[in-house]
């Protein structure tokens, strides 16, 4: 890797899926072994219909400090795996739509990394989105990981 190269870095959608954990220890290994950087992105989706705004607010402020804990206690746990504390982005509205801006605002995230659902419902709404007509307009890779792989799998495997 030449000084002007960027590392690679190698983007995971935190949610509250179980399989996610799949796709961070995934990432984490892939960016310790390629030298690479982590980059975890959590968003926050809208809630239902509020009646009143300072519900509303409250909320939010809720759901965002909920997300902020989770991604703390993840980057706790994986930045030893991983090699360097990942980077962390939190953002508000529709998954696939935060996730398509931050990909194209961000020109070092080079590879996008999910973990499929293992229920009866195929992969999960967001890869099913993204492997369809979107995928090609996506300027970077998708891996695509297993979701019922266990940890010791991945790291067997990355």
């Amino acid at each position: 890797m030449s000084d002007s190269a960027q590392p690679r870095v190698f983007l995971v959608v935190v949610d509250e899926t179980e399989e996610h954990r799949v796709a961070v220890q995934y990432a984490a290994r892939r960016a310790a072994h390629t030298g690479g950087r982590l980059a975890l992105l959590h968003v926050i989706e809208p809630a239902e219909m509020q009646q009143w705004l300072a519900v509303e607010e409250l909320a939010r402020a809720e759901r965002r400090e909920a997300a902020e804990e989770l991604l703390q206690r993840l980057c706790e746990e994986i930045a030893p795996i991983a090699g360097s504390m990942p980077m962390v982005y939190i953002r508000e509205g529709r998954v696939r739509d935060e996730l398509l801006a931050l990909i194209n605002e961000e020109p070092t995230i080079s590879i996008l990394v999910l973990a499929a659902g293992t229920g009866p419902e195929g992969p999960g709404p967001l890869i099913a989105h993204l492997t369809g007509k979107q995928v090609a307009r996506m300027r970077i890779p998708i891996t695509i990981v297993p979701g019922g792989l266990t940890l010791d799998q991945v790291d067997a495997l990355s």
